[in-house]
This record gives structure tokens, sequence and C-alpha cells, in this order.
């Protein structure tokens, strides 16, 4: 949703002014000792595990929650709330056996029963989460409490106070991955809402390493070490994002030494190389970068030939290579390096004009007469995001004569449209979620897939997904999905345009942080302290 995936400031260092708009002045001239400070880039959508399902957003809140399993630096899946697991031989039962000493931030012992509880609190029809299917649909009894035809989960089986078990319809071989999502991190349900979005950051109570313990909208969040986590204290004294949709503002920001990190937009890259040079980083994600083709909302996108047309009239490799310079890699497959079974090339198209306007006339649509009004929407407050779509658009109107507009929308109602459909041709990111193609063809492009937001259909796409997502065999499951991912990238419904590679700066006060490609993970060892 993901993907892709993390990012936090000093109160005392910062005084709020401006109602809502999140300025900060200048810090004083005291610089608050192993303080960790660096900006949220948009609103955060949701402080709810339930809820939420955008990177930055999340990358916030995996301080305050935590799940059975999560990632480590090796990009494997290791035990966190659980201390280990048992999986059935046919790979359908996952029992988890709870770590001791795992405390909510109100102290009580995390148990079997709140992880059962938790995630069926998120299943509800009236709590409307749009990742509780998405995520844990293999479980038994999952999809119909979603849809009301159920009260309760039969495939959580709370077997003691401290073991749970997973039932899941099919073998899943990428279920641990899938339980690192926050949605089946577990609440107390003495302090969090049963039926409706948590929005009173009091009431973000989780087993994390941080406590959130201010939260002022469009401001700033703040986040403290829990004394009682159980893998002990973390170093830092506070974390603290003060949030900042201005790209710009955040880099000054960075250069003033008024926050430790930020991520770089590829137009800031060359400027701060002769006075930042050496704090320059560059880091690859699993994610992709696309062009999405919406049939439900856009008739003409219907017809495979107008869809391939477009695919062949948009020159990737300029945007890629010459006006985005060349930081990110240029997509021409759909899983992403990282993720096993990526190939550099596969069945989709290069750029050939001719071949397009040829396309699209044999569609009825010759020199783009005809075509209905379109419009390409991204996600607002970033010029990389901006520059793409805004190349897209050019390239469809010079090439094939189609009119295109593009419209920045705010974050969250982004979001919203995606969720119910409304994007008739957008511009958008897919991380992972876990190390699996699955999760970006199936869970994507499949007719079932709870992220195919397009109206995809094709069965020779679907069976050869359907019997790749059962299989436990590795060898047996990737060249299955590879022929997938050319069917896919025939049908033209996703334009693949780059995977994802963050620049960020990082102060050299920062110490000890966590990485992995998923993006920094909980700061339970970072440490900030300045440099001699």
């Amino acid at each position: 949703m993901k993907l892709s995936t993390l990012t936090l400031l000093a109160v005392s260092a910062f005084i709020v002014v401006g109602c809502g708009k999140g300025n900060f002045s200048e810090r004083n001239n005291q610089v608050q000792e192993n303080v960790l400070r660096y900006p949220v880039p948009n609103n955060p959508t949701s402080l709810d595990p339930g809820i939420v399902q955008d990177g930055d957003t999340l990358d916030m809140l995996q301080q305050v929650y935590e799940g059975l399993v999560g990632w480590d630096e090796n990009n494997n899946v290791v035990p966190l709330v659980a201390e280990r697991w048992e999986v059935s031989d046919d790979g359908t039962e996952y029992t988890f056996f709870i770590r001791e000493g795992v405390k909510f931030h109100n102290g009580r012992q995390v148990t079997a029963e709140d992880i059962k509880w938790s995630i069926e609190r998120a299943a509800r029809p009236a709590f409307k989460s749009t990742t509780a299917d998405a995520y844990l649909s293999d479980v038994i009894g999952v999809t119909e409490m979603v849809n009301g035809q159920a009260e309760s989960i039969p495939g959580i089986e709370v077997v003691d106070d401290m073991t749970v078990k997973f039932k899941l319809k099919q073998p899943t071989p990428y279920f641990l991955g899938k339980l690192t999502y926050m949605v089946s991190y577990p609440v107390p349900k003495e302090v969090v809402p049963e039926d409706s979005e948590l929005t009173d950051y009091t009431k973000a109570v989780g087993c994390g390493p941080y406590k959130l313990v201010k939260y002022d909208d469009k401001q700033l969040a703040v986040l403290e070490p829990y004394e009682d986590y159980w893998g002990g204290k973390p170093a830092l004294t506070r974390i603290e994002r003060p949030i900042m949709l201005d790209p710009t503002t955040r880099l000054t920001k960075y250069k003033n030494g008024e926050v430790d990190l930020v991520q770089l937009q590829r137009s800031d890259i060359e400027g701060v190389k002769k006075d930042f040079g050496d704090q320059l980083v560059y880091l690859d994600r699993p994610a992709i970068w696309y062009v999405g083709l919406n049939q439900e909302v856009y008739a003409p996108f219907k017809d495979k030939r107008v869809r391939q047309a477009f695919a062949m009239a948009i020159d990737r490799d300029k945007i890629v290579n010459v006006q985005m310079g060349g930081v990110n890699t240029l997509a021409n497959t759909i899983v992403p390096p990282g993720v096993r079974g990526h190939r550099d090339k596969g069945a989709g198209f290069d750029y050939n004009v001719e071949a397009a306007q040829k396309l699209l006339a044999d569609a009825g649509f010759p020199g783009g007469k005809g075509m209905p009004a379109l419009t390409l929407t991204h996600r607002e407050g970033y010029t990389d995001i901006k520059l793409v779509a805004e190349s897209v658009a050019s390239q469809i109107e010079a090439n094939l004569g189609v009119k295109v507009e593009v419209q920045p929308m705010e974050w969250r109602k982004y979001l919203e449209d995606y969720n119910n459909k409304k994007h008739a041709f957008y511009h958008m990111r897919w991380a992972a979620d876990y190390l699996d193609p699955q999760n970006f063809l199936s869970h994507m492009l499949a007719t079932w897939g709870p992220e195919n937001k397009l109206g995809y259909s094709s069965p020779q796409f679907d069976a050869l997904c359907k019997q790749a997502d059962t299989l436990l065999d590795w060898d047996a499951r990737v060249p299955l999905y590879q022929q997938a991912e050319d069917v896919v990238l025939q049908d033209a419904v996703w334009i693949p345009i780059y995977f994802q590679r963050d620049v960020e700066l990082q102060s050299p006060r920062l110490q000890n942080m966590r990485e992995s490609l998923f993006g920094h993970l909980p700061h339970t060892t970072t440490t900030v302290a300045d440099v001699k």
C-alpha cells in the first residue's frame, strides 16, 4: 500500500505559530541532547492501526503500535509480540506464543484475546476498514465478518491466555508477511473505541517502543519512550515530527539544523551536494510508481488497444533518466528489485508513437477525436510526482491528440477516491507490504484483488495467480507469477514508470538507525548526539 515506508522532532526546540499551518520558529540556541527530529511530509491520514494505509503515517505509528511479527535489518520476518510461532505441515495453521512482559502503554499485559478482539474490531462492518479484508482475508471468517455475515472470526482461536491460532482457507506462504501490516496489531479494548475510528491521540495506545504524548493536527506529533517496552526502553529522549507539506520548507529546516532527517525531491539533489554531499543517503525501496487506467470510470480504457496506445505514447525513459535525472530505475516490469521474481524486462511496451497512433485509430479515435475529457489525478505536495504526471499528460496530448487535465489532490481525499475506484487515470505508488510477488500481482490486479481499483479482469491472469498463491515451493511459484506479469503488461492496465529509490539527507548526529528495504525500522536503538 505500501507500500512503501517510514519517518520524527523536539518540542522545546520549536514554537508553533500560525493556526493549523504547521509553521515553526527558529530553534533556540540550546540543542536538546538525544532528540530525533524529522518531518512528516503530509498530514497523517489516521491514528488508528485498523484504518491507516499510507507509508508516511505508518512510519510514525510503527513507533506506537506493534504486532505479533515484524521486519529486521535483513528483511526477514522476526518475532515481536509473539516470542515464537509454529506452522502446520500443510501451511494452513499458524500458532503464535505471546511473549511474557509485552505490555500496552496503560501497563496491562497483551494476551491472545487482545489479538483476536483487535482484528475483529477492524473487521466490523461499522468500522469500515479498507485493510482488514485486504490483509487478513486468508483467515477463515474474516471476509464474512467484514461483509456483515458473521459476528466473530472462527479462524482466530484463543488457545489460552498466551497462545493464539490462525486457521487459513488454504496454504498462504506469505501469511507471516501479511501479519506485519498494522491492521492486525493489538490495541486495548478498555481504551480504544470499538465501532469507530480512533481520532483522540490520548487513546492511541499500543505496545510499541514509544507513546504518542502530543498530537496537534497539521502541526506536530511528539513521542516519548515507553519505560516498560519488552525490548528495553529506547535510547532516545524523545521523537518529534513537525507536519510540513512543503518540500522547500523541509529542506530549509534541515539546512538550518532544525531537523535531523529529510527525504529529498529529485530537483533538490544537485543543489545540496556541495554543502551536504557527505550527508546524502541513497536507499532502494521495493516500490513501483505507475500510471493506472480505470476502465470502470473511463469507457475508452475498456478497449485494450486504447490502453496499449497510451502505454506506447509515453517516453518513460525520457521521464526517468532525463527529466528526473536517473536517480530512480526505469520500470519495465511490475515486481520491483528486492522482491523474488523481479525481472529487468517483461512483455510490456516500448515508446513507439507511430504504433500508438495506429492502435488509437483502430480503436475508433483517430488523432484522439471522440475521446471524452480525461483527468490525470495525483497526490499533491511532491514535485517529483507532479513532474511525472505533467509529463505523462503532455506526451499523451502531443502524441495521441488526447487532452489530459492534471489534478493534484490532498492525500487523504486522494486515498478515499482511490479506495472508492473514482480515479479514471492516476499516478500512484505501490510499495511492498511483504517481499512476495503476490503483493504486486494477485493483491493488486487479480479480479478478486483488494487493491484492484480499475476494473481489470483476466481469466488467464487470475488462473496463473491462483495457482501460484497457494504453492509452498518457491521454485514452482516464481515462473507462474512471471507469466501472469507478462499477461498484465500486455493488457496495459498499468503503465510502469519507475522503481523507487529514496534520497535522504541524514544528519551526522544520527547514530544506530536500523534500516530495511521497507524503510527506517522502529527507533529502538537510534541515538542523536552533537558531533564533536
